[in-house]
């Protein structure tokens, strides 16, 4: 076989290739090949240095990633870099270790595993060196179903042909291969041929030598051969392949018979699956990663169609480019144990998960239920059990869900017809373990059991009095779970209740029912009556009266603290209501001062004016004043001065002439913004108008600034700033573009600093016809890919927490949290690639210090906004007080009340109704006051006749 064909040349290949290799590793020590070697003493120095400290370096960064690995088995990316450093420097010992216990905790990728193959095909040269090549092989293709795996794993088998069974294990090999990838549309076709290739190169060393006549046996190989390779044809037309024309193609010219019927037949059907399959295989192609949408409308497809093999496949190839994805492996495992529940398939599957998503709680469930499902041993169980207690999960209640799993699995082992066993021990063992695990372990790390209602140690005490009979262990489990905090409750007491009336005593359940009555506070009319039905049918007169007078008592008790914290919240709410009308008055009041001291400041300036014209007269100088109106209406000249007698302000007091030269600038914009006319708001435009907001008051000529800052939009066709009457820039304006693509656009520049600040840009909505409408572009939910960082010190850059971060994931963005002005808050939000990444950076980064600062860092996950409560009916409130009503002319700016405050703080005049009885008194009622009703002439006419 060896003399000829392809089997052959392979053979050599990779024997040459591992010559190659061995030279380059005997010239690499001896010098550096890129240097050149013909470099002088001091550039060989120089080089020879710098490898020198470059090699120092890595060694330390390999130690700290080993240090940082003995720390944390889970760390992901800190497995990749040192499988890096080791390959780069040439530690084969430490590299292969390194590869291994990686495989040990993960998947490894169709990259990572074609690298350590291939540099483990280099270094293999003896028999038992091919034979650990084949165990690698082995395991690399129960990871994930890759095309290319197993086509090299084929050719590699190629080489060892020569050895006794060479030419079987290769077909074995192949075989299997097809069976796994053989299907796979895009890439199968690689693997048919190279089968073919094979085939075909067997065949060449069967054939006889030229010239001379083949013996029976030669023929019956030859004709065995030849049925091989029609085969192969055969079974390949039959499976929709791209390409699948110019493998019939092929086939024809091939073969030297017509191409059967039944073969026809078999490719024509596969080519119309084929068109079937083409728009869901392009639409992959031009997918961006991770392409979940489209493999999902895949499955889809294939589970009409319902073939098993393809179903599998499918799903195969989605988790080989979302293997951290746990809803996808999830949905996998479901569809292998409901329809496959082939058992190696099922609890490879299950391995496979788990170790790509070790933080997913349902995936480790699930596989303890595969495993018991399937009858795999007691012992294999219960170690993956404690794998994944050590898997790092990241929420107190998931260790709550995988003790109950576990639990629910020994429970199903023990047989309650016995009085004890060693199975009911080993439970009762790991229910009291489970308790001390979560009291310890994970309040530690969580700050909380993640427990609270004690569901662990209710389902104990269940299992004691119903399976066990045993109601006294029952009992103590129960009055520990009530110390825990839960005596309050009146779903605590009804259930030990139930379980106590179902396996207990009436005794008992009387004691119970006393002691709940006690200590309920959430509900306790519900706890008084199941106590009084109890003892209306089972108990004494004696038992009766005792019942009536403790729930009397107890609820005489909880009215009144009942009334005690409503007339608290009512003072508080009264003392707000106060507050609110003081502030309320302060603020008027400085209002009006304000107006008053205006008024002031005007007089002053009349009697300067006046001053000015006496001293004038006295002197001989005349002013040209004309006399101007005390109103002026729009449009009217008369009281206008003309632009030379104008004088313009320099101070606060007084006046000046008017200087030779023309008028400050500032003073002569804030003239122009007065003199624009407003603009009213054109809501057909929203949709192509951005609202900007949070600019600074003091930015210079808004206007040009937000257009060139718009400008890469799209068309800017208006910005409308916002000014208020002086003319001082508000902060805030309207952009409106020509398109609505453009205004879209424009969001994306939300919260770029502009001078100092960060800009906030929304789009343009009605609130008044929109009240609930806000713009949030961040998510307010749990997020598992992202960390919420607190304690950052505030010199703290983008930049250097990247830096921090970068060393636990590929950081996908960072966003320092900032107030309106543009000044940090010790906030931030780091978004990772995966969930596996973030969990790892919480685990390393939690308590870490930065700058002197002990940052804290969790999962992302932001509390509910509370929603203020509306005011009940018939209380006051600010909020619904009717607004003040002005005359037509609305409230002038000089509208001051003359009533001196003294008389406004009165109280409200008594009102006497028709019938002589009092209303609205104050020590009646705490409403406001009803507003006066409206009289008419007749009315007046009517009051003043009855005086």
């Amino acid at each position: 076989a060896e003399s000829g064909g392809r089997p052959a040349e392979l053979h050599k290949m990779a024997a040459a290739g591992a010559e190659a290799a061995a030279e380059e590793e005997k010239r690499l020590p001896e010098g550096d090949p890129e240097s050149g070697g013909d470099s002088d003493d001091e550039g060989d120095s120089d080089s020879s240095g710098d490898g020198e400290d470059e090699e120092k370096e890595n060694e330390a960064e390999i130690q700290r990633l080993e240090e940082q690995l003995s720390i944390n088995a889970f760390d992901y990316n800190c497995h990749l870099d040192l499988i890096k450093l080791l390959r780069q420097e040439g530690e084969l010992v430490k590299l292969r270790r390194a590869r291994q216990k990686m495989s040990e905790l993960f998947p490894l990728t169709e990259e990572i595993w074609l690298d350590w193959l291939k540099d483990e095909i280099k270094m293999a040269s003896e028999i038992s060196e091919r034979e650990k090549v084949y165990e690698l092989f082995e395991r690399a293709v129960k990871d994930y179903i890759c095309p290319e795996i197993w086509l090299e794993y084929a050719q590699y088998s190629i080489g060892g042909i020569g050895q006794e069974g060479g030419i079987e294990r290769v077909r074995s090999i192949f075989e299997r291969a097809l069976t796994a990838v053989g299907l796979h549309v895009t890439k199968g076709t690689a693997l048919w041929e190279a089968y073919r290739e094979f085939e075909n190169a067997i065949l060449e060393t069967a054939q006889p030598a030229p010239g001379s006549i083949p013996s029976p046996e030669q023929q019956q190989v030859l004709c065995s051969q030849l049925e091989k390779i029609h085969t192969l044809f055969r079974r390949q037309l039959g499976i929709p392949l791209l390409d699948m024309e110019a493998s019939y193609a092929e086939y024809e010219e091939w073969s030297e018979e017509p191409i059967p019927e039944t073969t026809v037949k078999n490719y024509k059907k596969a080519l119309q699956q084929l068109e079937k399959c083409k728009p869901y295989e392009e639409a992959l192609l031009g997918a961006e990663t991770p392409k979940l949408a489209e493999y999902q409308a895949y499955i889809d497809f294939e589970m009409k169609a319902g073939d098993p093999a393809r179903i599998q496949l499918i799903y195969e190839r989605a988790l080989a480019e979302n293997c951290l994805v746990p809803d996808l492996w999830a949905r996998y495992n479901q569809y292998l144990d409901r329809q496959l529940k082939v058992k190696e398939l099922v609890l490879s599957a299950h391995d496979r998960a788990v170790r790509n998503c070790p933080w997913t709680v349902g995936l480790w469930i699930r596989y303890l239920l595969a495993m018991e499902r399937h009858r795999v041993e007691h012992s294999i169980i219960s170690e993956m059990f404690e794998k994944a207690l050590n898997a790092g999960f990241i929420q107190a209640t998931d260790y709550v869900e995988i003790w109950q799993a576990y639990l629910d699995y020994l429970r199903r082992r023990v047989d309650f017809t016995q009085d004890s066993s060693k199975e009911l021990e080993e439970l009762r063992s790991a229910f009291a373990r489970a308790v001390e695990y979560l009291k310890q372990e994970v309040e530690e790390r969580f700050s909380e059991s993640g427990d609270p209602s004690c569901t662990i140690m209710q389902n104990w005490a269940r299992v004691e009095a119903r399976l066990c009979n045993n109601m006294q262990k029952a009992r103590e489990l129960w009055d520990n779970i009530m110390t825990k905090g839960n005596a309050k409750y009146a779903n605590m007491w009804l259930e030990y209740y139930n379980l106590e009336r179902a396996h207990g005593d009436t005794q008992h359940c009387r004691k119970a029912l006393h002691r709940a009555v006690q200590c309920t506070s959430d509900y306790p009319e519900h706890v008084c009556e199941v106590l009084l039905t109890l003892e209306r049918i089972e108990g004494t007169l004696e038992d009766w009266d005792a019942a009536v007078q403790k729930t009397e008592n107890r609820l005489a008790r909880v009215n009144e603290q009942r009334a005690k914290a409503a007339e608290k919240e009512a003072a508080l709410a009264k003392q707000e209501e106060e507050r609110a009308e003081q502030r309320k008055q302060a603020r008027a009041e400085k209002k009006a001062s304000k107006k008053a001291k205006k008024t002031k400041i005007g007089d002053k300036r009349k009697a300067d004016e006046d001053d000015e014209g006496e001293w004038g007269q006295e002197e001989g100088f005349q002013f040209h004043q004309p006399e101007l109106p005390s109103k002026r209406h729009r449009g009217e000249g008369d009281g206008v001065l003309p632009e030379e007698d104008m004088e313009v302000e320099s101070g606060l007091f007084g006046r000046s002439e008017k200087p030779d030269g023309p008028a400050a600038p500032k003073e002569k914009a804030s003239t122009s913004r007065k003199d624009i006319p407003k603009v009213f708001h054109d809501s057909s435009k929203d949709k192509v108008t951005v609202f900007v907001s949070n600019l600074s008051y003091t930015m210079a000529e808004p206007e040009a600034k937000l257009r060139e800052l718009f400008g890469s939009c799209g068309e800017v066709v208006e910005i409308r700033a916002v000014f208020n009457n002086k003319g001082t820039f508000r902060g805030y304006c309207y952009v409106q573009f020509g398109e609505e693509e453009a205004a879209r656009q424009a969001l994306a520049l939300d919260r770029t600093a502009v001078e100092g600040r960060p800009m906030f840009v929304s789009p343009c909505v009605d609130k008044n016809k929109n009240p609930d409408f806000k713009v949030f572009r961040y998510s307010t939910t749990l997020e598992k890919h992202k960390l919420f960082i607190s304690g950052l010190p505030f010199s703290c850059t983008k930049e250097e927490l990247e830096e921090v971060c970068k060393a636990h994931g590929n950081v996908k963005d960072i966003r320092l949290v900032t107030n309106r002005a543009g000044k940090p808050k010790g906030l931030a939000y780091v978004e990772y690639e995966n969930e596996a990444q973030a969990s790892q950076a919480v685990l390393k980064m939690d308590g870490l210090t930065v700058k002197d600062h002990v940052i804290k860092v969790m999962i992302s996950n932001p509390p509910l906004r509370k929603v203020p409560a509306r005011p009940e009916p018939g209380r006051a409130s600010l909020a619904l007080a009717p607004r003040q009503i002005y005359g037509a002319r609305g409230k002038g700016r000089t509208q001051l009340s003359m009533m001196p405050r003294a008389l406004q703080r009165q109280s409200n005049p008594v009102a006497k109704a028709e019938n002589g009885m009092v209303q609205n008194s104050p020590a009646a009622s705490s409403d406001p006051p009803a507003e006066p009703k409206k009289m008419s002439n007749a009315d007046f006419a009517k009051m003043l006749l009855k005086k």
